[in-house]
Formats: C-alpha cells, structure tokens, sequence
C-alpha cells in the first residue's frame, strides 16, 4: 500500500478511536461509568454526583459496590473495613459494601473470608478475584458495567468462572442497581450446598441498623443461636438524620434477588 494511503488509513482510525471514545461519556450521558484500572474500581457517576463504585482491592476476598449513596447523596453502607468511621461496629469484617457470594460451595467458605481469618482455617475459604472488564456504557438513561471473576477454592484451584453485568439508573429521587450474574462451572461439579449465608449481601450504615436497648439472640432455622450486642444507636442519631425508612431487623440483609434498589 502507497505510503499515503496508509497514512490516510491510519488517521481514519485514529478518528474512529476518538469518536468511539467520545460516545463514551458525552456531554448527553447522564450516567457515566468512570473505570479505573490503576486504583483498582470503577466510578458511577449520575448527573454529575458519585453513586457508588465496583471496586476491588487486595484486603478484600471479593469485588463489592462501594459506597452506595442515595439520590442526596446519603452513604448508607458502613464504612468498616475500608474506611472506618466514628460510632459504627467493626464486627464481621466481611462485610463490605454490597457483595455476591455464598457460604457453602463444594464446601469452601466464600462469605466469610476476610482478613481476620486464622491461617489454619485459610483452606477452608474460598476467594473472589476480578479478572478483567469486559464492557463500560455510559448513558442519559442508565449505564452498564461488565466484568469477568474467578471463584477461587481454598486449594487454589479455579472452580466458577464469573460474568456479571450491572445497570445503573437513578433520578432526582431514586439510584437502582440491576446485578445479572452467570456462573460457569469448569472441571468439575460444583454444589452450592444449603446454606444461611449467601448470595446478595449489604452492610448499611449503623443509622440504618435497627436499634435495641438489651443483648438479643436470633436463632436460625437449624436451631444456631447467635448472640448480639444491644444496638443503640443514639450517639449515630445525633449526628445523622433518622432514617425514614423502616429499620431493618439486622445490620446486613441477605436476599437471592438480583435487583437491589435503594
């Protein structure tokens, strides 16, 4: 090829590249996905405000959505373990933002894996690692985010691989996640086996945690009991609004859904 054709061909390219890269995140996208390889998250931004963030960092054992904030901009997940706040419980460090996994999968624990885990019981758990992103839209009326995980055994072998694709929406009084998720397993079968723990899981604000004045025990279907602290949460009420909603009965709630609205 003539070395002005090839020239020509390579500026139409390059202009092909920078109006891809425009439509991107146009003036027109309200919704914007913001990815960030280097700092290891990707920012969703609605009219110009942060919602909330797909992130991964070492200290956790999976990816999460963190933080989450409503349409006035109000974080309702707490902030322990990544970013500790004054008043809120540090119990249960697994506990990250909004998370998918489960408890009981071939017998590997992926929902309470975490730092605090002792060494001997580390071939016991299992981890969550994001692999790479796959597809980031932005939008005026919603914003999709792709990405690809591995769910990785306490033997360290590979046994899920993970494509979840998120939607983003929010308006002037609403922020909605849509989360769909396909698991594939690879060299053999996986059971995710009855368990109380698992798949969707967030940890709200301690504003948000329903409030007691004595020690309550809950106990689950299979008769464990599970003693807690008594919840008050005057001194957080001091410093935040009272929430409107109603008070959830304990400080994370777990659901099979996959929509989360807040």
């Amino acid at each position: 090829m003539p070395i002005q054709k090839s020239l020509a061909a390579i500026a139409a390219c390059a202009a092909l590249i920078c109006c891809m890269g425009a439509n991107q995140n146009s003036s027109k996208d309200r919704i914007r996905v913001i990815p960030n390889e280097t700092e290891r998250r990707v920012d969703i931004v609605i009219d110009g405000r942060p919602f909330t963030s797909y992130i991964w960092p070492e200290k956790l054992a999976k990816p999460v959505l963190y933080p989450l904030r409503t349409a006035k901009g109000t974080i309702v997940t707490r902030g322990f373990p990544l970013e500790p706040r004054s008043g809120e419980r540090v119990d249960h460090p697994h506990h990250a933002g909004l998370w998918f996994n489960y408890g009981n999968v071939n017998g590997f624990d992926f929902w309470n894996n975490s730092e605090a885990i002792k060494v001997e019981d580390a071939p016991k758990m299992g981890n969550i690692r994001h692999r790479a992103i796959t597809l980031t839209k932005s939008g005026p009326d919603q914003a999709e985010l792709e990405v690809d995980a591995d769910w990785i055994s306490g033997k360290q072998q590979l046994i899920l691989k993970e494509h979840t694709r998120f939607v983003f929406r929010g308006g002037a009084n609403f922020r909605s996640i849509d989360r769909v998720t396909a698991l594939q397993a690879l060299d053999e079968k996986v059971v995710f086996h009855d368990d109380k723990e698992g798949v969707l899981g967030m940890r709200v604000a301690r504003a948000l945690e329903a409030p007691s004045d004595k020690p309550e025990v809950f106990t689950d279907s299979n008769g464990r009991a599970t003693a807690v602290a008594k919840l008050d949460n005057t001194t957080s009420r001091k410093s935040s609004p009272t929430p409107t909603a109603a008070p959830r009965p304990s400080p994370s709630s777990t659901t099979p859904a996959s929509v989360a609205s807040i």
